[in-house]
Protein backbone atom coordinates (compact mmCIF):
# COMPACT_ATOMS: atom_id res chain seq x y z
CA UNK A 1 0.00 0.00 0.00
CA UNK A 2 1.59 3.27 -0.82
CA UNK A 3 2.22 5.89 1.60
CA UNK A 4 -0.35 8.34 2.86
CA UNK A 5 0.36 11.32 4.61
CA UNK A 6 -1.39 12.53 7.97
CA UNK A 7 -3.46 15.70 7.59
CA UNK A 8 -3.28 18.65 10.05
CA UNK A 9 -5.46 21.41 10.47
CA UNK A 10 -3.95 24.72 12.09
CA UNK A 11 -6.14 25.11 14.52
CA UNK A 12 -6.77 28.41 16.24
CA UNK A 13 -4.32 30.91 14.14
CA UNK A 14 -3.42 33.24 16.76
CA UNK A 15 -1.87 30.62 19.04
CA UNK A 16 0.82 28.38 19.27
CA UNK A 17 -0.73 26.04 16.09
CA UNK A 18 1.62 27.57 13.41
CA UNK A 19 5.05 27.25 15.44
CA UNK A 20 4.28 24.23 16.87
CA UNK A 21 3.76 22.70 12.99
CA UNK A 22 6.84 24.13 11.78
CA UNK A 23 9.05 22.74 14.59
CA UNK A 24 6.90 19.47 13.79
CA UNK A 25 8.33 19.82 10.77
CA UNK A 26 11.87 20.18 11.50
CA UNK A 27 11.89 17.35 13.92
CA UNK A 28 10.10 14.75 11.65
CA UNK A 29 11.46 15.69 7.96
CA UNK A 30 10.13 13.35 5.71
CA UNK A 31 9.85 10.73 8.56
CA UNK A 32 6.48 11.02 8.87
CA UNK A 33 4.94 12.81 5.63
CA UNK A 34 2.27 15.29 7.00
CA UNK A 35 0.64 18.48 5.63
CA UNK A 36 -1.18 21.65 7.31
CA UNK A 37 -4.38 22.59 5.93
CA UNK A 38 -4.13 26.41 6.79
CA UNK A 39 -3.69 30.05 5.47
CA UNK A 40 0.09 30.25 4.41
CA UNK A 41 0.40 33.78 5.50
CA UNK A 42 -0.49 32.48 9.08
CA UNK A 43 2.53 29.71 8.65
CA UNK A 44 4.81 31.80 7.25
CA UNK A 45 8.01 32.89 10.04
CA UNK A 46 7.92 30.46 12.06
CA UNK A 47 11.49 29.07 11.11
CA UNK A 48 10.27 26.32 8.27
CA UNK A 49 10.27 26.54 4.24
CA UNK A 50 6.59 26.24 3.03
CA UNK A 51 5.58 23.70 0.65
CA UNK A 52 1.78 24.41 -1.28
CA UNK A 53 0.70 21.47 -2.07
CA UNK A 54 -2.64 21.15 -4.59
CA UNK A 55 -3.82 17.71 -3.28
CA UNK A 56 -2.68 15.55 -0.45
CA UNK A 57 -0.93 12.90 -2.14
CA UNK A 58 1.74 15.47 -3.20
CA UNK A 59 2.75 15.73 0.57
CA UNK A 60 4.99 12.61 0.58
CA UNK A 61 7.30 14.13 -1.70
CA UNK A 62 6.91 18.03 -0.39
CA UNK A 63 8.03 16.98 3.19
CA UNK A 64 11.60 16.45 1.89
CA UNK A 65 11.76 20.41 1.67
CA UNK A 66 9.74 21.98 3.56
CA UNK A 67 6.46 21.79 5.78
CA UNK A 68 3.48 20.77 3.01
CA UNK A 69 0.41 23.58 2.88
CA UNK A 70 -2.75 22.63 1.70
CA UNK A 71 -4.04 26.28 1.40
CA UNK A 72 -7.12 27.15 3.38
CA UNK A 73 -7.94 31.39 2.78
CA UNK A 74 -8.71 32.78 6.41
CA UNK A 75 -10.44 36.41 6.35
CA UNK A 76 -7.78 38.27 7.94
CA UNK A 77 -4.35 37.99 9.03
CA UNK A 78 -3.50 36.31 12.57
CA UNK A 79 -1.81 38.43 15.21
CA UNK A 80 -0.36 36.23 18.04
CA UNK A 81 -2.42 36.19 21.04
CA UNK A 82 -5.05 38.12 20.02
CA UNK A 83 -7.53 35.28 18.82
CA UNK A 84 -10.10 37.54 15.78
CA UNK A 85 -13.18 36.38 15.63
CA UNK A 86 -13.26 36.80 11.73
CA UNK A 87 -11.44 33.87 11.46
CA UNK A 88 -13.22 31.80 13.24
CA UNK A 89 -15.02 30.24 10.56
CA UNK A 90 -12.16 29.75 8.97
CA UNK A 91 -11.04 27.46 11.56
CA UNK A 92 -13.78 25.72 11.83
CA UNK A 93 -13.89 25.09 7.75
CA UNK A 94 -10.05 23.39 8.28
CA UNK A 95 -11.63 21.35 10.57
CA UNK A 96 -14.27 19.72 8.25
CA UNK A 97 -12.14 20.18 5.50
CA UNK A 98 -9.26 17.55 7.10
CA UNK A 99 -12.59 15.01 8.13
CA UNK A 100 -13.86 15.01 4.47
CA UNK A 101 -10.24 14.31 3.47
CA UNK A 102 -9.23 11.15 5.89
CA UNK A 103 -13.12 9.97 4.88
CA UNK A 104 -12.21 10.00 1.48
CA UNK A 105 -8.76 7.97 1.86
CA UNK A 106 -6.42 10.73 0.93
CA UNK A 107 -5.29 11.21 4.47
CA UNK A 108 -4.14 8.01 6.66
CA UNK A 109 -5.16 10.12 9.55
CA UNK A 110 -6.57 14.05 10.94
CA UNK A 111 -4.49 15.25 13.42
CA UNK A 112 -6.07 18.67 15.04
CA UNK A 113 -4.05 21.72 16.02
CA UNK A 114 -5.56 23.27 19.27
CA UNK A 115 -8.51 25.37 18.86
CA UNK A 116 -10.21 28.13 21.16
CA UNK A 117 -13.61 27.25 22.15
CA UNK A 118 -14.74 30.98 23.28
CA UNK A 119 -13.42 32.33 20.05
CA UNK A 120 -15.00 30.47 17.74
CA UNK A 121 -18.26 30.47 19.36
CA UNK A 122 -17.73 34.24 19.39
CA UNK A 123 -16.95 34.40 15.92
CA UNK A 124 -19.14 31.91 14.60
CA UNK A 125 -21.83 30.52 16.77
CA UNK A 126 -19.65 27.29 17.58
CA UNK A 127 -22.14 24.87 19.33
CA UNK A 128 -20.31 21.98 20.37
CA UNK A 129 -18.15 21.83 24.00
CA UNK A 130 -15.26 21.45 21.99
CA UNK A 131 -13.03 19.26 18.94
CA UNK A 132 -14.13 15.48 19.77
CA UNK A 133 -18.35 16.29 19.74
CA UNK A 134 -17.87 18.20 16.51
CA UNK A 135 -15.68 14.75 15.04
CA UNK A 136 -18.52 12.86 16.21
CA UNK A 137 -21.23 15.13 14.37
CA UNK A 138 -18.84 15.55 10.96
CA UNK A 139 -18.44 12.05 10.70
CA UNK A 140 -22.07 11.37 11.89
CA UNK A 141 -21.63 9.12 15.17
CA UNK A 142 -23.27 9.08 18.03
CA UNK A 143 -21.09 8.29 20.41
CA UNK A 144 -17.14 8.41 20.51
CA UNK A 145 -14.41 8.03 23.48
CA UNK A 146 -12.10 10.62 24.62
CA UNK A 147 -8.61 8.98 25.42
CA UNK A 148 -5.56 10.70 26.73
CA UNK A 149 -2.18 8.46 26.03
CA UNK A 150 1.60 8.47 27.09
CA UNK A 151 3.94 5.36 26.94
CA UNK A 152 3.68 5.33 30.70
CA UNK A 153 -0.19 5.62 30.89
CA UNK A 154 -3.73 5.73 28.97
CA UNK A 155 -7.22 6.79 30.46
CA UNK A 156 -10.47 7.26 29.29
CA UNK A 157 -12.81 9.84 30.97
CA UNK A 158 -16.53 8.59 30.74
CA UNK A 159 -17.91 12.02 31.02
CA UNK A 160 -15.83 14.77 29.89
CA UNK A 161 -17.15 18.54 29.57
CA UNK A 162 -19.73 18.91 32.27
CA UNK A 163 -19.81 20.68 35.41
CA UNK A 164 -18.43 17.89 38.18
CA UNK A 165 -21.85 18.43 40.21
CA UNK A 166 -23.90 16.55 36.72
CA UNK A 167 -21.21 14.05 36.77
CA UNK A 168 -23.52 11.51 39.23
CA UNK A 169 -26.87 12.44 37.45
CA UNK A 170 -25.12 11.29 33.45
CA UNK A 171 -22.38 8.26 34.09
CA UNK A 172 -25.13 5.78 33.10
CA UNK A 173 -24.62 2.24 33.02
CA UNK A 174 -25.05 2.90 29.31
CA UNK A 175 -22.98 5.21 28.73
CA UNK A 176 -20.06 3.21 30.80
CA UNK A 177 -20.87 0.12 28.95
CA UNK A 178 -20.33 1.92 25.59
CA UNK A 179 -17.07 3.27 27.22
CA UNK A 180 -15.57 0.43 27.52
CA UNK A 181 -16.23 -1.31 24.33
CA UNK A 182 -15.59 1.19 22.25
CA UNK A 183 -12.23 1.47 24.37
CA UNK A 184 -11.55 -2.23 24.11
CA UNK A 185 -12.09 -2.39 20.67
CA UNK A 186 -9.79 0.35 20.00
CA UNK A 187 -6.86 -0.73 22.09
CA UNK A 188 -7.20 -4.34 19.69
CA UNK A 189 -7.94 -2.03 16.18
CA UNK A 190 -5.29 0.75 16.66
CA UNK A 191 -2.14 -0.31 19.00
CA UNK A 192 -2.88 -4.09 18.43
CA UNK A 193 -3.16 -5.47 21.53
CA UNK A 194 -4.85 -8.56 21.43
CA UNK A 195 -6.32 -9.04 25.20
CA UNK A 196 -6.55 -5.44 26.41
CA UNK A 197 -6.45 -5.26 30.41
CA UNK A 198 -8.75 -2.75 31.64
CA UNK A 199 -8.58 -0.70 35.00
CA UNK A 200 -11.97 0.53 35.66
CA UNK A 201 -12.02 3.62 38.75
CA UNK A 202 -14.87 4.14 40.82
CA UNK A 203 -16.41 7.70 40.89
CA UNK A 204 -16.48 8.16 44.87
CA UNK A 205 -13.21 8.17 47.72
CA UNK A 206 -12.26 4.87 48.18
CA UNK A 207 -14.50 3.33 45.41
CA UNK A 208 -17.45 4.28 47.76
CA UNK A 209 -15.80 1.79 50.42
CA UNK A 210 -18.76 -0.66 50.93
CA UNK A 211 -21.47 2.15 50.25
CA UNK A 212 -20.02 4.18 53.52
CA UNK A 213 -19.27 6.80 50.96
CA UNK A 214 -21.86 6.56 48.04
CA UNK A 215 -23.35 4.04 46.44
CA UNK A 216 -22.53 4.60 42.60
CA UNK A 217 -19.75 1.58 42.87
CA UNK A 218 -22.77 -0.87 44.08
CA UNK A 219 -25.75 0.10 42.48
CA UNK A 220 -24.26 0.96 38.64
CA UNK A 221 -20.20 0.33 38.01
CA UNK A 222 -19.78 -2.98 39.77
CA UNK A 223 -23.02 -4.31 37.72
CA UNK A 224 -21.61 -3.07 34.32
CA UNK A 225 -18.75 -4.21 34.93
CA UNK A 226 -19.79 -8.17 36.04
CA UNK A 227 -22.04 -7.91 32.37
CA UNK A 228 -18.67 -7.34 30.69
CA UNK A 229 -16.49 -9.28 32.18
CA UNK A 230 -18.60 -12.21 31.59
CA UNK A 231 -18.59 -11.27 28.15
CA UNK A 232 -15.22 -12.37 27.98
CA UNK A 233 -13.63 -8.44 28.78
CA UNK A 234 -10.52 -8.43 31.19
CA UNK A 235 -11.32 -5.80 33.84
CA UNK A 236 -10.31 -5.02 37.37
CA UNK A 237 -12.51 -2.57 39.35
CA UNK A 238 -13.71 -0.70 40.67
CA UNK A 239 -10.73 0.82 42.52
CA UNK A 240 -10.11 3.56 44.24
CA UNK A 241 -8.51 6.22 42.00
CA UNK A 242 -5.83 7.06 44.35
CA UNK A 243 -4.03 3.65 44.08
CA UNK A 244 -4.78 3.32 40.38
CA UNK A 245 -1.76 5.61 38.75
CA UNK A 246 1.74 5.22 40.59
CA UNK A 247 4.10 2.95 38.47
CA UNK A 248 3.79 -0.46 39.61
CA UNK A 249 -0.25 -0.42 39.52
CA UNK A 250 -0.09 0.98 35.79
CA UNK A 251 1.96 -1.91 34.50
CA UNK A 252 -0.90 -3.91 35.71
CA UNK A 253 -3.40 -2.41 32.80
CA UNK A 254 -3.28 -1.17 29.48
CA UNK A 255 -5.92 1.55 29.67
CA UNK A 256 -7.74 3.04 33.10
CA UNK A 257 -11.36 4.41 32.57
CA UNK A 258 -12.05 7.04 34.84
CA UNK A 259 -15.59 8.13 35.84
CA UNK A 260 -14.92 12.18 34.74
CA UNK A 261 -12.56 14.62 33.48
CA UNK A 262 -10.06 15.72 35.94
CA UNK A 263 -9.89 11.82 37.36
CA UNK A 264 -8.56 10.96 34.14
CA UNK A 265 -6.46 13.84 32.92
CA UNK A 266 -4.68 14.92 36.62
CA UNK A 267 -2.85 11.74 36.08
CA UNK A 268 -1.44 11.69 32.64
CA UNK A 269 -0.89 15.34 32.69
CA UNK A 270 1.20 14.72 36.12
CA UNK A 271 3.26 11.76 34.34
CA UNK A 272 3.72 13.44 31.05
CA UNK A 273 2.49 16.64 30.85
CA UNK A 274 4.61 17.73 27.49
CA UNK A 275 4.17 14.35 25.71
CA UNK A 276 0.42 13.57 26.29
CA UNK A 277 -1.97 12.48 23.26
CA UNK A 278 -5.44 13.49 22.80
CA UNK A 279 -6.87 10.78 20.71
CA UNK A 280 -10.32 10.00 20.00
CA UNK A 281 -11.85 6.57 19.28
CA UNK A 282 -15.10 5.17 18.03
CA UNK A 283 -14.69 7.45 14.72
CA UNK A 284 -14.24 5.59 10.97
CA UNK A 285 -11.08 7.40 10.96
CA UNK A 286 -8.33 8.19 13.15
CA UNK A 287 -7.49 11.42 14.72
CA UNK A 288 -4.57 13.08 17.24
CA UNK A 289 -4.01 16.44 19.12
CA UNK A 290 -1.75 17.52 20.98
CA UNK A 291 -2.38 17.56 24.67
CA UNK A 292 -2.72 21.41 25.41
CA UNK A 293 -4.35 24.04 24.18
CA UNK A 294 -3.40 27.90 22.00
CA UNK A 295 -1.48 29.20 25.13
CA UNK A 296 -2.06 32.56 23.65
CA UNK A 297 0.38 33.88 26.69
CA UNK A 298 3.46 32.07 24.40
CA UNK A 299 2.28 32.26 21.07
CA UNK A 300 4.56 34.67 18.88
CA UNK A 301 7.71 34.09 21.20
CA UNK A 302 9.46 30.98 19.63
CA UNK A 303 9.34 29.40 22.60
CA UNK A 304 6.24 26.97 22.62
CA UNK A 305 7.26 22.90 22.87
CA UNK A 306 6.03 20.84 20.19
CA UNK A 307 6.83 17.46 21.82
CA UNK A 308 3.10 16.64 22.04
CA UNK A 309 2.10 17.55 18.60
CA UNK A 310 5.50 15.27 17.31
CA UNK A 311 3.72 12.46 19.96
CA UNK A 312 0.38 12.99 18.27
CA UNK A 313 1.73 12.53 14.89
CA UNK A 314 3.80 9.80 15.83
CA UNK A 315 0.56 8.04 17.23
CA UNK A 316 -1.10 8.77 14.12
CA UNK A 317 0.93 6.94 12.18
CA UNK A 318 1.08 4.28 14.18
CA UNK A 319 -2.22 3.85 14.54
CA UNK A 320 -2.82 4.05 10.49
CA UNK A 321 0.09 1.21 10.25
CA UNK A 322 -2.28 -0.58 13.05
CA UNK A 323 -4.98 -0.39 10.73
CA UNK A 324 -3.25 -1.31 7.14
CA UNK A 325 -4.20 2.46 6.05
CA UNK A 326 -0.53 3.35 5.58
CA UNK A 327 3.06 1.89 5.88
Amino acid sequence: MAALPIALSVGEPAGIGPEIAARAWAALGAEIPFFVIGDPAHLAGHGAPLVKVAKASEAVAACRDGLPVLPHSFAEPAVPGRPDPANAQGVIDVIARGVDLVMRGEAAALTTGPIHKKALKDGAGFAFPGHTEYLAHLAGVRQVVMMLACPELRVVPVTIHIPVAEVPRLLTAKLLRDTIRITEAALRQDFGIARPRIAVAGLNPHAGEGGAMGREEIELITPVLDELRANGLTINGPASADTMFHASARAGYDVAIAMYHDQALIPIKTVDFSGGVNVTLGLPFIRTSPDHGTAFDIAGQGIADATSLIAALKMARDMAVARGETR
